[in-house]
């Protein structure tokens, strides 16, 4: 038995939820992957699938060797990628955690440009405003806006998101143009919250004009804690948005929005890629997040 070849039998199984699906991808035959991962519990002398007629799960020890198989795998896959050999073909599973705006405007409609330059990398994308145990969950890295408050991971800024205020043409018919932000605190003037993950509460936002510093929070008759359903309620009419200028870009394009306060400033978010704080950075994540660099550049550029 090789060892290697039954380990990646064994993932594949476990990812792809059957003996079938996996051999399609390891180009083998559906018996050879049986006997491998056959041969492997035999060698460690364990059960590490449950079988039925439809599906495959983990037993509990399996799902103990899995992570580790996986890491292993992983590491095995940066070893060889960083030889100078291959180093112009970084590929292995990548995982990775971003904000769900960020994933449907720019990450994904981009992607296909990424997978042209690295046809072997393979991104696991979990597309969320949650906050991400990246150690715990074995994520390799997640992209983020706002300051970062886990110091213990390492960070790279890759834009400065610019800020504006924004409203649907049918609020503003029925409500009325607000002239200052603070009409938002003591008038029939509501706001869309957004409860930000690493507080549980929604935040107020700092706005400048002159010698004039405000910090406005508005009352909401909604809050939600993901930002796709952030911008589709504000789209509906349900109250006032501050937006990143790239969320808002399609919708001013076709009228959905409108802009409010355009003579008030506000302090540009910050948005980061954070991974573990390992010693070595594999090569298939920095050539990512260089990407995403080169991406963000283009969009919202750090000052």
């Amino acid at each position: 038995m090789d060892r290697f070849d039954a380990m990646l039998a064994f993932a594949r199984v476990v990812e792809a939820g059957s003996f079938t699906k996996a051999a399609d991808t390891l180009h083998m035959s559906k018996t050879t992957v049986t006997q491998l991962v056959q041969q492997l519990e035999a060698r460690l002398r364990v059960k590490l699938l449950n079988r039925t007629t439809r599906k495959v799960n983990l037993t509990a020890d399996g799902a103990v060797y899995y992570e580790r198989v996986v890491r292993l795998l992983s590491d095995l896959d940066d070893a060889e990628t960083g030889l100078s050999s291959a180093a112009a073909l970084p590929r292995g599973r990548l995982r990775v955690d971003v904000p769900s705006p960020l994933a449907r405007t720019l990450l994904i409609p981009a992607l296909p440009q990424f997978h042209a330059r690295y046809p072997d990398i393979q991104i696991d994308m979990g597309v969320s405003d949650r906050m991400v145990d990246v150690i715990g969950e074995k994520v390799d890295c997640v992209v983020r806006g706002g300051e970062l408050l886990d110091q213990s991971l390492m960070a790279r800024k890759v834009a400065d998101l610019q800020l504006g205020v924004y409203a649907a043409p049918a609020y503003l018919q029925r409500l009325g143009r607000p002239a200052h932000p603070r009409e938002l605190e003591d008038s029939a003037h509501r706001v869309v919250g957004f409860v930000w993950a690493r507080t549980g509460k929604t935040l107020p936002y700092s706005m400048r004009k002159g010698d004039e510093h405000i910090h406005m929070q508005g009352r909401y008759v909604l809050a939600v804690d993901d930002g796709n359903a952030y911008l589709t309620a504000g789209i509906a009419g349900l109250g006032i948005l501050w937006l990143p200028a790239y969320m808002a870009k399609e919708a001013l394009a076709n009228g959905q929005l409108l802009p409010l306060f355009e003579d008030w400033q506000m302090e540009p978010m910050p948005l980061y890629i954070a991974y573990p704080p390992n010693r070595h950075v594999s090569l298939k994540l920095r050539v990512f997040i260089d990407w995403v660099v080169e991406l963000m550049a283009q969009h919202a550029p750090v000052s």
